[in-house]
């Protein structure tokens, strides 16, 4: 930048300004990273069964503990509620699947419970805390 306003108000709102952006695309990067080591590991594990077809998969930790702590046979570990609103887009609420409140639920995967709880638009059940169960701090 060369010419900068004289002024303190403009250079304070341009400073403001500035570390939003910062933060904004800090949280980003953050988010592009989680999600590149997560293709390196995928990479990596689908390299290890590439070249010894009967080594078994190993699921991830996250996914151990949703398929444990679920009570109904043949479940996915996760459900997902659209609580309805008369305007506007309708919230989503993340649950684990054997969790008693909420409305309508659907079955969904831990990988795409995981994905929506990334979202800030999608909220996790404050009962039963998906989050906690696929390890992630969203606070």
């Amino acid at each position: 930048m060369s010419a900068l306003p004289p002024d303190a108000t403009r250079l304070h709102a341009i400073l403001s300004f500035l570390d939003k952006q910062i933060a904004d695309n800090e949280a980003v990067g953050i988010y592009l990273r989680l999600q590149r080591d997560a293709v390196r590991q995928a990479i990596a594990r689908a390299e290890v069964q590439q070249s010894n077809p009967q080594a078994p998969q190993q699921p991830s930790p996250a996914v151990l503990r949703a398929s444990t702590s679920s009570r109904r046979q043949g479940s996915t570990g996760f459900s997902v509620e659209q609580q309805p609103r008369a305007l506007g887009p309708e919230p989503v609420r993340i649950h684990t699947d054997d969790c008693g409140h909420g409305g309508v639920k659907h079955p969904i995967s831990a990988h795409d419970a995981r994905a929506a709880l990334i979202d800030p638009q999608v909220e996790a059940c404050p009962f039963c805390r998906p989050d906690d169960v696929l390890g992630l701090d969203l606070d």
